[in-house]
């Protein structure tokens, strides 16, 4: 394994922020920041946190418990939830005591500049009522359903992209202010030259994540592969149908969920990563680690992989799990610091966090001067964090009479 190169140190160097704001992070509820594994949202929030109080701010991380950072981190749930992503409840419960606590810092005296949300649904919808401007990441893609949620809440927040495709397919009328990807630190991930000879596909086990197209493509190009990640709630059917009839034998392999030195090892040691995704990907934060350690990345050309994965560069852009197998043999092509200088030069944690330093201003800048937005808060809106907590407690109501 190599060392970083000039460029990619180069890309590190110290910077202050032009002016110093007191900033809260909201994080989702689910999964520690950072993720011991499997966790592409609070990956990018651990990064960026540490990267705001390197520049100067002044940053709280309201994150699940077992979360650390250079950042002030309140946890506010008494357990992680990883086995209930996405429950109503557990989020609302959390963004209610974020809220709670933000109101409690204006009335001490130490008000925060900018709310800045990676976690769900909640705090956006709740963004009128948080006491400060609210800077929204979205983190996930824009469906029937979504788009009609921030058709009706987008305006309450700056909204921020993760990447240019996610961004094209705002709904009509949901106004995207800035493209931010995610970052990554590429020293925290060896660059390999030395690769053993297996793809790897790595995600959670979700049909849209393609494992079974990984699966026809190493089949097709007689390759040994090596699936990684977790099988979460509501997945197990398609894992037992789709994936396990196929393992048991030297070609195609499982490891379940991996994290640490495992994870890394993984993608630094594999001739390629496969990324046969039929369906808009806001982002893709596998195919960064595995460029980053000068893995090539055979993509389809599906949402954010047509912008990480450039064609004949850093990998392959390929129609079908045919031509993806036929890709495999044109892996000489493609060279390892390439890949590696294409992710330094354009996901480098301070330029990620120059660009929401922009959004924080631009949302500042909009609203309503603070003393001016919080005596009308006072004097018109019941506080956001008793109004989340009695619509969970009515669902909890409901829920037990039946």
């Amino acid at each position: 394994m190599s060392e970083p190169s000039a460029t990619t140190r180069l890309l590190r160097l110290p910077h202050v922020a032009r002016r110093a704001r007191r900033i809260a992070v909201l994080a989702p509820p689910w999964i520690p920041v950072p993720p011991p594994a499997y966790g592409g949202i609070e990956a990018a929030v651990a990064l960026l946190c540490d990267e705001l109080v390197a520049r100067g701010h002044d940053v709280t991380l309201f994150a699940a418990p077992g979360s650390h950072s250079s950042a002030e981190v309140r946890p506010l749930l008494e357990d992680a939830h990883p086995d209930t992503i996405g429950s109503a409840l557990h989020e609302s419960d959390h963004v209610a005591a974020a809220l709670d606590e933000i109101e409690r810092a204006a009335r001490d005296g130490r008000a925060f500049d900018v709310v800045h949300d990676h976690s769900g649904f909640t705090a956006l919808a709740m963004a009128s009522r948080a006491g400060a401007p609210v800077v929204h990441t979205l983190h996930g893609p824009f469906t029937a359903q979504t788009a009609r949620f921030y058709a009706r809440h987008g305006h309450k927040a700056c909204l921020v992209a993760i990447s240019r495709s996610q961004a094209e397919l705002a709904p009509a009328g949901v106004r995207v202010s800035a493209v931010v990807p995610n970052p990554i630190v590429v020293e925290d991930w060896p660059l390999c030259t030395d690769k053993h000879d297996y793809l790897l596909w790595m995600g959670r086990m979700d049909p849209v994540k393609g494992a079974d197209r990984a699966i026809a493509a190493a089949r097709h190009c007689g390759c040994r592969l090596v699936l990684a990640g977790p099988v979460q709630p509501g997945q197990r059917e398609f894992f037992a149908s789709r994936i396990e009839p196929h393992l048991g034998g030297d070609q195609i392999g499982y490891v379940g969920e991996v994290g640490g030195e495992r994870r890394i090892e993984l993608f630094a040691r594999a001739k390629a990563l496969l990324m046969p995704i039929r369906w808009p990907e806001p982002f893709g934060m596998v195919m960064v680690e595995a460029l980053a350690c000068g893995t090539p990345v055979l993509a389809f050309p599906e949402g954010a992989a047509r912008e990480i994965v450039i064609d004949g560069e850093n990998g392959f852009h390929v129609a079908d799990e045919r031509h993806m197998a036929q890709a495999v043999t044109r892996l000489a092509q493609i060279d390892p610091e390439r890949c590696r200088e294409s992710v330094a030069q354009r996901y480098a944690p301070g330029l990620v966090a120059q660009g929401y330093e922009s959004a924080y201003e631009r949302a500042i800048d909009a609203a309503e001067p603070r003393d001016v937005r919080r005596e009308h808060a006072r004097r018109t809106l019941r506080p956001a964090a008793s109004v989340i907590h009695e619509r969970a407690g009515r669902a909890l109501a409901l829920t037990s009479e039946r």
